[in-house]
């Protein structure tokens, strides 16, 4: 029985290229990109390449890209850095109920630390209402943190009227674009983004790296002490084979873009039908119609997303009950939680689907059909 990757929305596998790109650079370049030497300005040169392909990508400035270890560093730097650099101007912050852990948790850390946080709620199509957004801010509201793409549902915010909405307001505003970048065109300064995280291993590229792009104007305080990479906002010696399997991942998201959307939307397509023929019942959550094209998050009435995920693992079908920092955990959706309320059963019965490049029309095919006689079967 061959093995079915659904889950690219949990992590992606590496581009040939990308590891073809990466193993020069363990093999030869060992050099400390701070060191003055041949050694380490030929890791310094890597390093700054990288740097203009991430700024390009987003349409920043090179001295605006803080590359991180991942997603998480840059939730964790974006929230904690501004509103600790910022405590003069007010205390408040505001994102949503739905946000990756990296910001929750970060966000409630800074609770803890006496910051106000407003979470605002989510609606049944996902999304954030921008009137609740206006009515939460106030004179001491210095940060604003709603993600690009939800990372369970899949679903789109509405980013460029966020924007515009906090363009005249002091409030900075980061949002978390780890499921957008690579699939949707990002241009911080269009869209008005004061700070957007990026995660490599989300497109193909390599774990244990990834940026934050800070535009010059924020005030941001550095969260860990050591050197003065990154200038003085990032220290430790950089991830030069990292970074380098990074930009290839990005060129080739760019090369690639309109095409993976158009795949990824047929993928789900066929996904849905194939269910629909073998007569399943089911539920999206969400706008289909404001959602990503690589992500779909269906409820399966009266089935549990434990038994579900267990039957579809033995019969060759990786999938996820939503944010891989939990799978595992039998704790109810925090995202459908968000949306439907607690208790609700499509908190404990949904699970997501997400399509990339190890996926074709044949595969998907196959596994929707093994997912439609396991959900028969748990479910008559």
């Amino acid at each position: 029985m061959k093995q079915i990757y659904m889950d690219h929305a949990a992590t992606t596998p590496m581009a040939e290229e990308v590891i073809q790109e990466m193993l020069p650079v363990y093999n030869d370049v060992f050099g400390n990109p701070s060191s003055v030497h041949s050694f380490g300005r030929k890791a310094r040169q890597i390093l700054d390449e990288a740097r203009r392909v991430m700024a390009g990508s987003i349409h920043a400035d090179e001295k605006e890209i803080i590359v991180t270890s991942g997603g998480t560093e840059a939730d964790n730097l974006a929230l904690m850095g501004t509103a600790l650099a910022n405590r003069d101007k007010g205390n408040h912050i505001i994102t949503t109920a739905q946000e990756h852990h990296a910001a929750l948790h970060t966000a409630e850390a800074l609770e803890k630390q006496g910051f106000k946080v407003t979470y605002l709620p989510i609606y049944k199509n996902g999304k954030i209402s921008l009137e609740d957004l206006e009515m939460a801010l106030t004179d001491d509201t210095i940060l604003v943190s709603i993600m690009y793409v939800n990372n369970e549902t899949g679903i789109i915010q509405p980013i460029r009227e966020i924007g515009e909405l906090l363009e005249n307001h002091q409030a900075y505003f980061h949002t978390d674009a780890v499921q957008a970048y690579g699939l949707l065109d990002i241009n911080v300064k269009d869209l008005k983004i004061d700070l957007l995280t990026v995660s490599s291993h989300k497109i193909n590229g390599p774990k244990g790296i990834g940026f934050l792009y800070v535009n010059e104007n924020v005030k941001i305080n550095a969260l860990q002490f050591g050197g003065e990479q990154e200038r003085k906002r990032r220290p430790g010696t950089e991830n030069i084979a990292g970074a380098a399997g990074f930009k290839k991942a990005i060129e080739l998201a760019i090369e690639n873009k309109e095409k993976r959307k158009m795949q990824y939307g047929r993928y789900k397509e066929i996904f849905i039908d194939v269910l629909r023929e073998n007569g399943i019942s089911f539920e999206i959550n969400g706008d289909m119609n404001s959602a990503i094209s690589s992500i779909v998050n269906i409820s399966f009435p009266g089935a549990n997303v434990e038994t579900l995920l267990t039957n579809f693992d033995l019969d060759g079908i990786a999938a996820s009950s939503g944010s891989a920092c939990t799978a595992g955990s039998v704790e109810p959706s925090h995202v459908l939680t968000a949306i439907y309320g607690e208790n609700h059963p499509c908190t404990t019965n949904s699970i997501r689907f997400s399509f990339g490049i190890f996926n074709t029309e044949e595969n998907v095919k196959e596994a929707a059909g093994r997912v439609a006689k396991i959900v028969k079967r748990l479910t008559k």
